[in-house]
């Protein structure tokens, strides 16, 4: 259990990085202009990366012990100072329990570990590059985990013609702002490691904007009226990746988890 003391210093820390995310995206918001595409609008293509412990959880942390005691230190969770606006998630009583029991099982219950797709927001601050590819139709998001895919409707849009794990994603442009609202989503993923989900019903509206040529600004607000008491927001900066080769490399984990999925229905030798 956490002290007093940790808390404090992890609400603390927090209050001067958000202030400072904050004052520093409005400024980046009304001097920035990016560089455009053919057809005049603001060309966010290239390889990006987050760099955040919302990966292993989305709200303020200390350092803990990871879900494999025999990995020592190799295994642990580092502090991070969370990318939710306010520190917490406003659950409801029933969503903070399963929230509680996910936490509790995360070693068989995370999605993750069986190589399912993250799902949105997930996707965008798991510590692997992903890659936006532009056109004025569509705007593609290829990322390194599962090689999971986003499509972005710029077009042409619909409501989502069936539940999916990442969701179904039309999107506008608001100035220098890339507007996307995603849904239609299966309700399976989570948010993090450690236990945050979603159901069925989850909304999320996601802007990005560009601050700088190498860098972005992300804000989501996630709405879900079976599991949370009224929306809420995530934002974080993302970066560009400047190696002169940068590419996605295959990371086909499906391979690593067969057994764990699979294991159980493997005949056994004949003697």
């Amino acid at each position: 259990m956490r002290s007093r003391f940790t808390r404090w210093v992890i609400v603390t820390a927090a209050l001067p990085a958000a202030f400072s995310l904050s004052v520093a995206s409005a400024a980046a918001q009304t001097t920035y202009k990016a560089p455009r595409t053919s057809d005049g609008k603001p060309n966010l293509s290239g390889i990006w990366q987050a760099i955040t412990e919302a990966y292993w959880d989305v709200e303020p942390h200390a350092a803990a012990m990871g879900p494999v005691p025999a990995l020592g230190a190799a295994g642990a969770i580092p502090p991070g100072l969370g990318i939710v606006e306010g520190g917490r998630i406003p659950y409801l009583p029933a969503a903070a329990e399963q929230k509680r029991k996910n936490f509790e099982n995360r070693m068989t219950l995370d999605p993750e570990i069986k190589c399912y797709l993250p799902g949105t927001p997930r996707a965008m601050y798991m510590p692997y590059p992903f890659q936006i590819i532009q056109t004025p139709k569509h705007i593609m998001m290829v990322f390194t985990f599962a090689r999971a895919v986003r499509t972005v409707y710029m077009d042409d849009q619909t409501d989502a013609p069936a539940d999916s794990w990442m969701g179904w994603s039309n999107g506008r442009w608001e100035g220098e702002t890339l507007v996307v609202e995603t849904s239609g989503f299966n309700g399976m993923t989570w948010l993090d490691r450690a236990g945050n989900f979603h159901s069925d019903a989850l909304k999320v509206v996601e802007r990005f904007t560009a601050t700088g040529p190498d860098h972005l600004l992300y804000e989501a607000t996630l709405e879900d009226p079976k599991t949370f008491s009224k929306p809420w927001k995530i934002s974080m900066p993302i970066y560009r990746r400047l190696e002169k080769n940068a590419q996605l490399m295959e990371f086909r984990c499906v391979e690593f988890a067969e057994d764990l999925i699979y294991g159980h229905l493997r005949k056994q030798p004949t003697q």
